[in-house]
């Protein structure tokens, strides 16, 4: 039992690393909408983006995480002579780095979907003096929802082009990729749990 304790954690963290390097991916893509870089130089990117949630959340927390716990897995240098309950209270401590960065990334994920992409749009039929600017032309829409009606999609933003796909697509991305961080860091966590109490039972 102790054996397929370490594999599976072995396997936790090589999984909980590709999860964290996709969510830097993902955030840097929204970086670039379009892949244009004169968006971010001159100021122009969502702050829900500019956050980085998934390059220092979903990213950086849990790969240091997965680091820690793919050590424990293979048993690797100070890890090699480590106790039950030293081994049990590293697995708390990077399922609790693991959970904090990807539920960050999925909070900030989850409501930037809801505010919308951060584009150009027209404003006069806000009575505003400007006839455009930048900001969040969905977060004050509280009759139709720019998620389920496609029709405003490529009305409302006028620039960057296809700022709401890009917004949704790689938002979305992050909500699924932190999902499934929490839900590997949960399996990690009764993993653990389960090593302690049969390296107790092996003891006893």
């Amino acid at each position: 039992m102790m054996a397929c304790s370490h594999t599976c954690s072995r396997i936790l963290g090589l999984s909980l690393s590709a999860t964290a390097l996709f969510a830097a991916g993902t955030n840097v893509a929204l970086l670039f909408p379009n892949w244009d870089v004169t968006y971010l130089l001159r100021g122009l990117i969502g702050r829900h983006a500019m956050l980085g949630c998934g390059l220092w959340g979903g990213g950086l927390m849990v790969l240091t995480a997965a680091t820690l716990i793919s050590l424990m897995g293979w048993r690797y240098g100070c890890f090699s002579k480590s106790r039950p309950c030293q081994s049990m209270l590293i697995a708390l401590l990077s399922s609790g780095l693991a959970l904090l960065g990807a539920l960050i990334c999925f909070i900030t994920s989850g409501v930037a979907l809801k505010d919308g992409p951060f584009c150009m749009y027209d404003v006069s039929s806000f009575n505003q003096t400007e006839a455009w600017k930048y900001g969040y032309p969905f977060k004050d829409m509280h009759n139709r929802n720019y998620l389920y009606d496609h029709s405003l999609w490529n009305s409302a933003c006028l620039e960057p082009s296809k700022a709401v796909v890009w917004h949704v697509s790689f938002f979305s991305a992050l909500l699924c990729i932190s999902l499934l961080q929490i839900l590997l860091v949960v399996i990690h966590f009764f993993n653990s749990f389960l090593g302690l109490f049969c390296s107790l039972c092996e003891k006893s």
